[in-house]
């Protein structure tokens, strides 16, 4: 069939697998050409790796330390009728060109909050690679089946104590609007941090650790987004922000625990990006269009596998990683610059329906939004016809 892409709000919902493999092999290609990574991680399990920050993370270790990894996520095959999802696009291609390079890359689809998908991982890291030194934990789910009581816990975007209006960008009329957020509830605020917060990282490094699984000095890192003035109202100061906080607290036993072994955990910061889940927050593409405008003019601008690269290199396998005073690894601070954040909150305001392409780069926005989804993808052929039903070879029964 011939794909084009179908956009509903924040999702597309199409996708194309030819695109989501060039975009992976752009990443690799981006990551070899950085060259590799002094003792890096030799095993690597990464919870949440079929797209974004997390299959960023698993390319960078594949790539840039030639370490076998273990992915888990929960994403839906295509058919010869209906494309799939773009992280099982992205894993089938990862799996093929690791493969190609003679790199241990398995697969494993499911509920990662589960207790099931924890066993067969323990099972699989058990019997494939014995132990791992490397846990990345980079899940972003809407909900979550608690997997001790069975409740199910829905997230929100919320800001907490107060009402907030924001400007923001309703990208299918491409018009800038004004949107009024009431406050979350206690309970919403506490299911959220339930989804979102540290709990689940614990219970996969309590059940990894328990099973014996992790190696001497072994890491883990989860990754969060503190923002900046602009964001905070609805992002850390808000129900999501709540979340975040919350990993700040639990990596301190987590880290305790590594530490017994000669390991450690850390939050990592990241910088903002189109994401799934960042294109859901309705000030978001907004920010993010007047970001790329600002950064991209001071050549600055960073996606996801040029972050993730230089959190290895700069700070997970470096001497002398760049921490801030809460013990956070931080890599956003080329989008936290005095003076690319006061260009931002400058135009903040500017921007009018008839500006919205002169002052922020809101076709950079389209473009990488387009991307996740294997669109707009140079030397991909998108009027070829294409087989939407790609396996991913090695993934676990």
């Amino acid at each position: 069939m011939i794909i084009k892409p179908r956009v509903r709000g924040f999702i597309c919902v199409t996708t194309h697998p030819v695109g989501c493999e060039a975009n992976v092999k752009q990443q690799i290609d981006y990551v070899k050409a950085q060259g590799p990574i002094a003792n890096g991680p030799k095993k690597v399990l990464v919870i949440g790796a079929s797209t974004g920050y997390g299959l960023a993370a698993r390319i960078t270790a594949a790539f840039g330390a030639d370490a076998a990894t273990l992915g888990v996520f929960f994403e839906r095959a295509g058919s010869e009728t209906k494309p799939g999802t773009p992280g099982w696009y992205n894993t089938a291609a990862f799996d093929k060109f690791a493969t190609e390079k003679g790199l241990y890359a398995k697969s494993i689809n499911g509920d990662a909050f589960s207790k099931e998908i924890k066993a067969k991982t323990i099972e699989t890291i058990k019997n494939d690679l014995g132990q791992v030194d490397l846990v990345v934990y980079s899940l972003a789910a809407p909900r979550r089946t608690h997997p001790e009581t069975g409740q199910v816990f829905n997230s929100v975007l919320k800001p907490i104590g107060k009402s907030v209006t924001l400007r923001g960008i309703d990208t299918d009329k491409e018009v800038v609007k004004a949107s009024v957020f009431e406050p979350a509830s206690q309970e919403e605020i506490d299911n959220t941090v339930a989804v979102m917060g540290g709990e689940d990282w614990q219970m996969w490094i309590d059940a990894l650790a328990e099973a014996g699984v992790l190696a001497p000095g072994a890491k883990t890192t989860a990754f969060t987004y503190l923002g900046e003035k602009i964001t905070h109202d609805i992002y850390w100061n808000g129900s999501i922000g709540a979340a975040k906080k919350d990993l700040d607290e639990k990596v301190l036993n987590i880290r305790a625990k590594l530490a017994a072994n000669g390991g450690d955990a850390r939050v990592a910061v990241l910088k903002a990006l189109v994401t799934q889940a960042s294109s859901a927050i309705p000030m978001m593409p907004l920010y993010l269009s007047l970001l790329f405008k600002v950064m991209k003019a001071k050549g600055t601008h960073e996606g996801c596998i040029e972050q993730i690269y230089g959190l290895y290199q700069d700070s997970l396998y470096s001497a002398t990683p760049r921490l801030d005073d809460e013990g956070r690894v931080r890599t956003d601070q080329k989008e936290l610059s005095a003076d690319v954040q006061a260009e931002v909150s400058a135009l903040w305001d500017k921007v009018t329906d008839e500006n919205l392409y002169e002052l922020t780069d809101f076709v950079g926005y389209k473009h990488e939004f387009l991307r996740l989804f294997g669109f707009e993808i140079d030397g991909v052929d998108y009027e070829a016809d294409v087989n939407p039903d790609v396996p991913i070879v090695h993934l676990v029964a």
